[in-house]
């Protein structure tokens, strides 16, 4: 498989490490002129293109790891698309977090052309990917998963074979949906603590000690007793997560009332200009508006 070409589409945190991480692991790698971070990649040897059409028509799998799945939707059906680019044999892997629904859509209609497609979102962080150790959630049709697994070993070091194409995607929001709400409610309780004038650190010492210990746990307590920021997660992409496995729940006929108050205190953060800020920052939030 290294023989394969890959476009690549999404040259963000997480993206950019990725396709560091390939290239370091041999594959020819095609990135859109028009990204910002693309000069990193052309540095290193990837070719550029100007459209999402032109990077499917040279590439053999084309990977996204973008932001919504109206990013997606827009790159697969839009003037220069991928679907007018991809050919019969191609694969699509869409490494973001989606709409399940969407993703279902977009599989068929790529399917009636003979292409190709996972959904395999990401667990882990930046820095995991750049030393492929990443966590992959994948679902697919089986003859396509087992085409790809060689590329999926280049970044990850857990491959997870999930089924059908959006068992990917609904696994992802249900994990976001318990990593982001045990980050707010952690910084949430290192906000009450600081108010009511308890140690954060002896807080932690506490909690660490028993079942309630977590790597999200650790992250916010970076945060709130260190200063350090190293989730490397968005508060903006943790309410878009959150507004997305609520609309699953919805389609799926029930409510999620524990996801709503997350989501809430997300939004009401991402309102007060803290959208770029990681996850566990929103520790500030609470500390100020005392809610």
């Amino acid at each position: 498989m290294t023989n394969a070409t890959i476009g690549f589409i999404g040259l963000g945190l997480m993206g950019g490490n990725m396709v560091e991480r390939l290239q370091n692991k041999g594959f020819d790698l095609t990135v859109l002129n028009s990204s910002k971070k693309a000069a990193a990649a052309l540095a290193r040897g990837a070719k550029g293109v100007d459209s999402a059409k032109a990077l499917a028509e040279v590439s053999d799998i084309v990977m996204l790891c973008v932001t919504t799945s109206d990013v997606v939707e827009g790159l697969v059906y839009g003037d220069d698309g991928l679907m007018a680019g991809m050919r019969e044999g191609t694969t699509l892997i869409d490494f973001g977090t989606s709409i399940p629904a969407s993703t279902i859509k977009i599989g068929a209609d790529l399917a009636a052309k003979g292409v190709g497609m996972l959904d395999a979102p990401l667990g882990r962080t930046p820095a995991h990917a750049k030393d492929g150790l990443l966590n992959i959630m994948v679902s697919g049709e089986q003859t396509t998963f087992d085409k790809m697994k060689p590329v999926l070993e280049a970044l990850g070091e857990n491959i997870f074979n999930l089924g059908a194409l959006g068992a990917g995607h609904t696994t992802k929001l249900i994990n976001n949906f318990m990593g982001m709400t045990t980050a707010v409610a952690m910084s949430q309780a290192f906000a009450v603590a600081t108010r009511a004038g308890v140690d954060r650190q002896q807080l932690f010492d506490i909690m660490s000690a028993g079942p309630s210990h977590s790597p999200f746990m650790q992250f916010c307590k970076n945060y709130a007793v260190d200063g350090v920021s190293d989730l490397g997660f968005s508060i903006a992409n943790a309410n878009k997560d959150l507004s997305y496995f609520l609309e699953m729940a919805e389609n799926l006929g029930t409510r999620a009332q524990i996801a709503e108050g997350t989501s809430a205190n997300l939004q009401a953060a991402l309102d007060a200009s803290m959208g770029d800020a990681n996850v566990p920052e929103i520790y500030d939030y609470f500390l100020k508006s005392g809610k």
